[in-house]
């Protein structure tokens, strides 16, 4: 387990310098740009992917404390992999198809401020510590359910190679944008 847990952190790390390198230099409005109404803005990307990580650390902190209830459907293995399976499937970085947030997780409408990547790049050393923190219940097979719906779980260790991947998904979508803004007159 020690060598999946350091494998995430790698990936979160080089997410990390992949939104750095790629972003650091735009100006807030930059970051705000957006090509449309209906796509997101370089900090918007960012903005959902702390929203989105955030809302898995207190279930994290109710395994530490031994007083998380795992959902019902976690006791069906079957389902917890073929759901966990699903999710990791649908937020690839390679997968085209593009899904639509639950409003929970969606990012501010308003200007993303100036600091985001400042406020990532924090946010995921404490990610990384989270995610070694929970080699126990890694090693024990835990079954979570997801912050967004209780009726879908997964094994904590799916839930983060759903988060790692969808990182990088994220990456390659804000990328998109720095794309589309380049070539904006």
């Amino acid at each position: 387990m020690i060598e999946a847990i350091s494998l995430w952190q790698d990936h979160l790390q080089k997410t990390t310098e992949g939104f750095t390198e790629a972003f650091t230099h735009l100006s807030a409005a930059e970051l705000n740009w957006k090509p449309n109404a209906k796509t997101w803005s370089i900090g918007q990307h960012v903005e959902h992917l702390i929203i989105i990580n955030q809302t898995y650390f207190p279930i994290l902190e109710r395994l530490d404390k031994g007083t998380y209830k795992g959902p019902f459907i976690g006791r069906f293995g079957f389902m917890t992999k073929m759901l966990g399976n699903f999710i990791l499937t649908s937020v690839l970085p390679e997968t085209a198809k593009k899904t639509k947030t639950i409003p929970i997780w969606e990012p501010n409408a308003s200007e993303i401020p100036e600091d985001i990547l400042t406020q990532f790049a924090a946010h995921q050393e404490i990610l990384a510590e989270k995610m070694a923190a929970s080699r126990p219940h890694l090693e024990k097979g835990a079954v979570i359910a997801s912050p967004a719906n209780r009726h879908i779980a997964y094994t904590l260790e799916r839930a983060f190679e759903i988060i790692v991947a969808h990182e990088q998904r994220h990456l390659k979508q804000a990328k998109e944008v720095m794309s589309l803004m380049e070539k904006t007159p």
